[in-house]
C-alpha cells in the first residue's frame, strides 16, 4: 500500500483492530460504535465479492468458449477494485471505520488458517523460517541504517524505516515510534515509504517467481521473508497459489513474533542516549508488543493436530479463513491513496526502495539455498 486516508492501524501487535479516531467517541454506547462499522463492512464485502465474481466469470467464459485465459485470482481483483474506488471517487467518512477493520479480519484469517497446518509442520518449517528470519532481520537493519547514514536521513526516521523493513511494516513502525519518542511526522513518512513498496510487491513478486519457476513452498517462504506488511505478504502469497499463500502467512507470522525483541532493543538504545523513556519491566514490555494472533494461530493448529475438529469443521474453518481474507484484500485497496505518495519527499522512498530491492534479492538467494538444503 501507499498511504491511507484514515488513521493507520497495526498489522502485527494485537488481535483487535484499532479504529480511527473519528470512529467513536469515548463513552459512546457499544451498539452505536458497532453500528458505525456496518457501512464499511458492507463495502469490504461488496468489493471482495465483486473480485470473486470477476474471477469466476472469466473462468466460466473461457471454459464456455474453449479459450485459455489467464487465471487472475480474486485477490488481485479485490485490491484493484478497491484501488480504483479509493483513488477516483474516494472513500467517504461513513465507510472509514468499517474499512479500517480489515486489519482485524486479517488476524482472524491467520488464526483460522492454523486449522490447515498440523503443529508438526508448523514447528518443522518454523525452525527453518526462524533461522532465515533472524538472518533477514539482522541484514535488513544493518542495510537500512547504512543507507540512512549515506543519504543523511534523521537518525530516528532511519530507525523507523529499518524496523519497518526488517520486521513487519506499519505495526513495527507504530510500536517503535512510541518506544523511541519519534515524531509523528517521521512515523508518517516511514509508513508512506513502506506501504508504497508493499503495493509494488503485489505486482512484482509473482512475476519474478513465475519467471524463476519457484515452487509454491519456496515462493511462500520468499514472500513471507521479503514483504513487510502482513496484509501485503498474505496477498502476495495468495496471488501465486493457495499453498504459497498459506506458507507466506506461516513465515510472516514467525517474523511478526520478533517485533517485541527488536522494538525493545531500539527502546534501550535510544533511552541510553537520553532521547527516549527508560524501559522498566522488560518482560512486560515484550508481552505488550507480542502479536497475540500468533498464539491463536498456534492454538488452532494444536487443536487440529490432536483431532479436536472433525473434517467438516476443518473445512468450515478453512472457508471462514478465506472469507476473512476476502475482506482483508478489499481493505488493502480501499486504504491505498496513491496521490499522497508525492507529499512524503524522495529520500525516504529512495532509501526504502534501495533497501527493499536488496532485501528481496538477499532473501531470494536464501530461499534458493534453503530449498536446495532442506527441500522446503
Amino acid at each position: 500500500m501507499i498511504t491511507s486516508s484514515v488513521t493507520p492501524i497495526s498489522t502485527g501487535t494485537g488481535v483487535a483492530a484499532s479504529l480511527p479516531a473519528h470512529a467513536a467517541t469515548a463513552g459512546e454506547p457499544l451498539p452505536f460504535r458497532l453500528l458505525r462499522l456496518v457501512p464499511g463492512l458492507l463495502l469490504l464485502a461488496a468489493v471482495g465479492f465483486a473480485g470473486k465474481v470477476i474471477e469466476q466469470s472469466i473462468a466460466r467464459y473461457g471454459k464456455a468458449h474453449h479459450l485459455t485465459l489467464p487465471n487472475i485470482e480474486y485477490v488481485l481483483w479485490a485490491i484493484l477494485i478497491g484501488l480504483v474506488i479509493a483513488n477516483t471517487v474516494g472513500v467517504p467518512k461513513i465507510f472509514a471505520a468499517g474499512v479500517a477493520t480489515y486489519d482485524f479480519w486479517l488476524k482472524v484469517g491467520i488464526v483460522l488458517l492454523g486449522s490447515r497446518f498440523l503443529l508438526g509442520d508448523v514447528l518443522r518449517l518454523g525452525g527453518i523460517s526462524l533461522g532465515l528470519v533472524a538472518i533477514e532481520i539482522t541484514l535488513a537493519l544493518a542495510l537500512m541504517h547504512g543507507l540512512g547514514r549515506a543519504f543523511g536521513l534523521k537518525p530516528k526516521l532511519t530507525s523507523l524505516l529499518a524496523v519497518g523493513s526488517a520486521v513487519c511494516g506499519v505495526s513495527a513502525i507504530i510500536a517503535t515510534q512510541g518506544a523511541i519518542d519519534a515524531d509523528e511526522e517521521e512515523s508518517s513518512t516511514a509508513i508512506a515509504a513502506i506501504l508504497a513498496l508493499g503495493a509494488l510487491s503485489l505486482f512484482t513478486f509473482p512475476l519474478i517467481a513465475h519467471s524463476l519457476h519457484l515452487s509454491d513452498h519456496a515462493y511462500g517462504l520468499w514472500a513471507g521473508l521479503a514483504v513487510d506488511n502482513t496484509a501485503e505478504a498474505t496477498a502476495a502469497g495468495a496471488l501465486y497459489s493457495d499453498v504459497a499463500g498459506r506458507f507466506a502467512v506461516l513465515v510472516k507470522t514467525t517474523r511478526n513474533a520478533m517485533i517485541g525483541f527488536v522494538v525493545l532493543g531500539y527502546a534501550l538504545y535510544w533511552s541510553s542516549r537520553g532521547q527516549a523513556q527508560r524501559v522498566g519491566n522488560k518482560a512486560r514490555f515484550l508481552w505488550q508488543k507480542f502479536p497475540r494472533f500468533v498464539l491463536g494461530f498456534l492454538l488452532i493448529s494444536l487443536l487440529a493436530s490432536v483431532a479436536v475438529f472433525t473434517k467438516p469443521q476443518l473445512t468450515a474453518l478453512g472457508n471462514l479463513s478465506r472469507w476473512a481474507f476476502l475482506l482483508t484484500f478489499a481493505g488493502v485497496g480501499l486504504r491505498t491513496n496513491i496521490r499522497e505518495l508525492g507529499k512524503q519527499g524522495w529520500r525516504p522512498l529512495a532509501i526504502g526502495a534501495l533497501g527493499e530491492v536488496a532485501i528481496a534479492a538477499i532473501t531470494l538467494a536464501l530461499v534458493f539455498g534453503a530449498d536446495r538444503l532442506f527441500h522446503v
